[in-house]
């Protein structure tokens, strides 16, 4: 079985045999997999009415167990973005009536984010769309072979993380 990524490699041997090009093997397919697994989660949430983006936040908020609620900090550690930036998203997702803020009993100066009814249902959903495309595309390999490519992907991501 022959792929693109087996026509760039060729035609870079040829053109710069000087090179070491194996690494394209790997990489040039994960980036080519990211691809099309970013078109599949961007299908799979637009079923559902939501940008990437907001699942983010509101599968932030479902992971976190009941009651469904962060502060801003640990949302801010969970999705890699800037306060700014979570700001903006925790107004525009209250706005449409995924979240809302609640006071921390603990100190009322301190906000939670926490997931609404509606925020639930539309992350639970999302999930469950999203999962099975994820089936799909990893279902041409056996068991063995996907626990196998994610303990070697688990020790490329490692030190990045």
């Amino acid at each position: 079985m022959r792929d693109e990524v087996d026509g760039l490699v060729e035609a870079w041997r040829r053109e710069r045999p000087d090179l070491d090009s194996s690494p394209m093997e790997v990489l040039s397919r994960v980036t080519r997999l990211a691809h099309y697994l970013d078109r599949q989660r961007r299908t799979a949430f637009a079923r559902h009415e939501l940008e990437s983006w907001e699942f983010d936040v509101l599968a932030a908020l479902r992971r976190s167990g009941d009651p469904y609620q962060l502060s801003p900090g640990q949302l801010l550690r969970e999705t890699m973005v800037t306060s700014g930036t979570m700001t903006n998203r925790v107004d525009r997702l209250a706005a449409r009536g995924l979240v809302n803020r609640t006071n921390r009993p603990d100190d009322r100066r301190g906000v939670l984010v926490r997931l609404t009814p509606d925020g639930k249902r539309a992350v639970d959903a999302a999930i469950t769309d999203l999962l099975r495309a994820e089936h799909q595309i990893l279902g041409v390999l056996p068991s063995a072979q996907r626990d196998q490519l994610a303990e070697a992907l688990r020790q490329l991501i490692a030190p990045y993380e």
